[in-house]
């Protein structure tokens, strides 16, 4: 994702600005990676709440990069709406009418505050 696939003189700004978010979003989550793996390996507990600590910044960093593309990109709102913090199964099938583990409004757009329902084990 380090280079154009397109000549960028052919791309307009928000195509380019798109593609410096993706990039970034990209060597976000490899940071998140790479400290995590170096948390996860380290013996001194000193440098593990560090290595801890930014690995967890990195991810802050992530966020805020979705979220970025969330309001700059209606194809993302949409599919982070569908998907981030409900309870419907992951996977094919994200499509279905069905909404299980979402409230729905009346515009039948659910809210993506998941089910308060208690399930049973």
């Amino acid at each position: 994702m380090s280079e154009y696939h397109e000549p960028s003189a052919e791309l307009d700004a928000h195509a380019r600005d798109l593609h410096r978010a993706l990039t970034s979003l990209k060597e976000e989550i490899e940071a998140v990676d790479w400290y995590h793996q170096r948390m996860v390996c380290s013996t001194d507990p000193e440098l593990r709440r560090v290595l801890e600590h930014n690995r967890n910044e990195e991810m802050e960093h992530a966020a805020m990069l979705v979220e970025w593309f969330r309001r700059h990109e209606p194809a993302w709102d949409e599919r982070l709406r569908k998907v981030l913090f409900t309870a419907r199964p992951l996977g094919p099938g994200l499509d279905a009418p069905e909404a299980k583990g979402t409230v729905e409004t009346p515009s039948g757009r659910g809210l993506g505050v998941g089910s308060l329902r208690k399930v049973a084990p």
